[in-house]
């Protein structure tokens, strides 16, 4: 799970992440943070929707490789 401190980084900061749900690359979440909670994150796509999301995903800035780590 992601800490409260690199959240709130990101948040800060203004960087774009990308949230890996699952293996397949085509149900991953791109945006930035906007708030979260103890159970979700809210994040702002694009295209301005916002997302509540489990902090249980994996969340990485865009600009790094894709995470495959799936067990």
């Amino acid at each position: 799970m992601i800490s409260e401190e690199q959240l709130d980084q990101y948040r800060i900061d203004g960087t774009k992440l990308r949230v890996v749900r699952d293996a397949d690359p085509k149900n991953d979440v791109r945006g930035i943070v906007v708030a979260w909670d103890d159970e979700t994150v809210a994040i702002r796509k694009q295209n301005r929707n916002v997302v509540k999301l489990n902090r249980k995903y994996h969340y990485q800035p865009y600009t790094e490789e894709r995470y495959n780590e799936w067990v």
